[in-house]
């Protein structure tokens, strides 16, 4: 297990949890500058808070994390707008629980 923290345009940072070995490795290139491909994080939202993602009532679940270039528009929204409209979520507004924020940028592991 590993956690990493990604942030969006906004510059608000959240926290994901990574428990798949090749996903954390992915995760680590991602960072270190040697995957140029794939840097944006997608998931699905759980609506609860998880103890290591303070400030949210939201969490990605890690069996769903992974890590994309280019995704469709449906599940792009910013960290807050998830946050202020989470009551939405999973229906029209990020179908299937799926978030791809477009602007998210891993930005440190969190020993």
């Amino acid at each position: 297990m590993a956690l990493f923290a990604f942030t969006d345009y906004s510059g608000k940072e959240f926290v994901i949890e990574l428990t798949n070995e090749q996903r954390i490795a992915e995760a680590r290139r991602i960072l270190s500058g040697e995957e140029a491909m794939s840097i944006h994080v997608m998931g699905r939202i759980r609506k609860q808070p998880a103890p290591y993602n303070p400030g949210w009532s939201f969490f990605l679940d890690p069996d769903t994390i992974t890590f994309f270039t280019v995704a469709i528009e449906v599940c792009d929204a910013s960290i807050s707008y998830v946050q202020d409209h989470l009551d939405e979520a999973c229906g029209a507004f990020l179908p299937g629980c799926m978030w791809c924020p477009w602007s998210s940028r891993l930005t440190r592991e969190i020993s």
